[in-house]
């Protein structure tokens, strides 16, 4: 919304350069420079201040190489949540999460990732409206984002612990988290009562594995 879509010459600029494949290192470069570009314009001024002319602008890049790499300001935004994600992966890799039970380190991680949210009110809920788009980028974005939280919430796990019954519970606790951002974002709940029902999923489906 609020953009009309990329005129015939930022189509032609764009045209085979989207990459398939793994991008060069210059290509990633300006790739990064783009996500970060509409994730500091999101945490100013949200959804509706991602406009991919700023983005550009904000990067120094031409609008038709955003589109080299994104289909949409949404696809754009999935891939900025993406990377926020994986933010989050290098911070429980450095700092292991804690608790004594697989409830309590579940916790702790979902904790960790609502907080983190929290910090940043106006970009969570840019990048958490993108995720409804029917971009066919986005729901790979999408796939993308639950493999990377299912990787962070598996160290919660004991070695032990058999796989197909955690990635089942990841799996559910990753809807109760989708459904409570989704409701702070539109203001039903306050990120409190969010981060309360999340804790309450991880207790209910994991305290009796102690």
């Amino acid at each position: 919304p609020g953009e009309g879509p990329p005129s015939a010459a930022d189509r032609a600029t764009r045209s085979d350069e989207r990459p398939a494949t793994a991008l060069s290192e210059s290509q990633a470069a300006r790739r990064q420079r783009v996500v970060l570009a509409a994730m500091e314009l999101g945490g100013d001024g949200g959804y509706d201040a991602v406009q991919m002319r700023d983005v550009a602008a904000r990067a120094d890049v031409a609008l038709g190489t955003i589109y080299r790499y994104f289909s949409s300001k949404d696809h754009l935004l999935a891939a900025a949540l993406v990377e926020w994600v994986n933010q989050l992966a290098r911070t429980v890799s450095r700092r292991p999460p804690e608790g004594v039970t697989t409830a309590d380190r579940m916790v702790d991680i979902l904790g960790r990732a609502t907080r983190s949210m929290e910090r940043r009110p106006e970009l969570s809920a840019a990048l958490v409206t993108a995720l409804s788009s029917s971009d066919p980028q986005v729901a790979a974005c999408q796939e993308e984002l639950d493999r990377a939280m299912a990787s962070i919430q598996r160290q919660a796990f004991p070695p032990s612990f058999d796989p197909d019954v955690r990635d089942r519970i990841i799996r559910a606790l990753g809807h109760v988290w989708f459904s409570a951002l989704v409701g702070w974002v539109n203001g039903w709940v306050g990120i409190g009562q969010a981060g309360d029902e999340l804790a309450s999923a991880a207790h209910l489906m994991l305290d009796q594995y102690g």
